[in-house]
């Protein structure tokens, strides 16, 4: 071959890399010649279900939180379980506590309506995701898509990629930091407690079995464990029993999380702990003292989050529905 053909042959698979490269990539306003409507069709069912349930908002946020923390963001979390495999959404971390697949349900069937086979199920739970957090009062942010659906979920890689309620600092900064987050990032995204609600289940032990020496945790308010202890009575092994995560607002996207924290009111070990360290401490002292940084620096969290293991090109598919991968 001469040198010139040789040259143009490497042209070409350059430039076909490249494109690959650029066309696999998320990008803002992917739909706006597929589905220009897709953005504006999911954040009015996100306000649809809203405004019958207002803490849908929290439960979208912390779906897309446990959707990109397994396996990326590749809606794999809203797969249901079959015969021959239970899914993520039935893990005890996710059944019975996580909700809102109806709004995610609803707004895939106005989009197939619309445009069939274009919207992937995981670009519209990020999207709802930051819609929600728009709607209880927080920062909205660009959501770029392009995401591709998963075609696998395992109820057994949850609970080894989620952080559980009884995380120290040390833990939940190694299991952040095992995504890709800075110390201060977990802390910040720590703060989407500040809407929704809790099972008493895991949080109970600080009330009623701490540890050897005492039943109830020391560091809780002894007001606040007493109103706890009230909504939750020991020994209760009913499902339904939930409390909010931050009483005063718990369906305002504020910093009102770490004045609990500061206060000894957050419901979590996982909450109480960021007081455990100075780096941590620090940032929630300056968190609670500035709202609209905190705001701002949630909305870059969650964004970055929305970007973790997507499946784009041509891994992946386009589900028809969002339960069920494509036969």
């Amino acid at each position: 071959m001469s040198s010139k053909k040789l040259c143009l042959v490497c042209w070409v698979v350059v430039f076909l890399v490249c494109f690959q490269s650029v066309h696999s990539q998320l990008a803002v306003g992917f739909y706006t010649s597929s589905c220009r409507m897709a953005e504006f069709i999911v954040k009015s069912e996100v306000r649809n279900g809203f405004m019958k349930d207002k803490g849908v908002a929290a439960g979208l946020v912390r779906m897309h939180f446990h959707d990109c923390f397994v396996r990326g963001c590749d809606a794999s979390v809203l797969l249901d379980s079959t015969a021959s495999n239970t899914a993520e959404k039935d893990s005890p971390v996710n059944n019975p506590s996580l909700r809102g697949f109806e709004v995610i349900d609803n707004a895939k069937a106005r989009l197939e309506t619309a445009c069939k086979g274009i919207v992937s199920c995981a670009d519209i739970l990020a999207f709802a995701a930051r819609d929600s957090v728009e709607i209880t009062g927080g920062f909205g942010y660009e959501v770029p898509a392009g995401r591709r659906d998963g075609r696998v979920s395992r109820a057994s890689e949850v609970l080894t990629n989620l952080p559980p309620p009884t995380f120290n600092v040390d833990q939940l900064t190694t299991n952040f930091a095992n995504k890709g987050f800075s110390q201060e990032e977990m802390v910040t995204l720590s703060g989407g407690h500040t809407i929704g609600r809790s099972h008493c289940t895991s949080f109970s032990s600080r009330l009623y079995n701490f540890n050897g020496t005492t039943s109830q945790d020391p560091t809780l308010d002894t007001a606040y464990a007493a109103r706890l202890k009230q909504l939750c009575p020991q020994g209760s092994t009913d499902p339904s029993l939930v409390v909010p995560m931050n009483p005063a607002s718990p369906a305002t996207t504020d910093a009102g999380y770490y004045l609990d924290v500061l206060a000894n009111r957050g419901l979590f070990t996982s909450d109480h702990t960021l007081l455990t360290n100075a780096a941590t401490a620090t940032q929630v002292n300056i968190n609670a003292r500035d709202s609209m940084l905190w705001k701002r620096k949630f909305a870059a969290a969650m964004l970055k989050m929305s970007k973790l293991g997507v499946l784009t090109g041509n891994a992946g598919e386009i589900r028809a529905n969002c339960r069920v991968i494509n036969s």
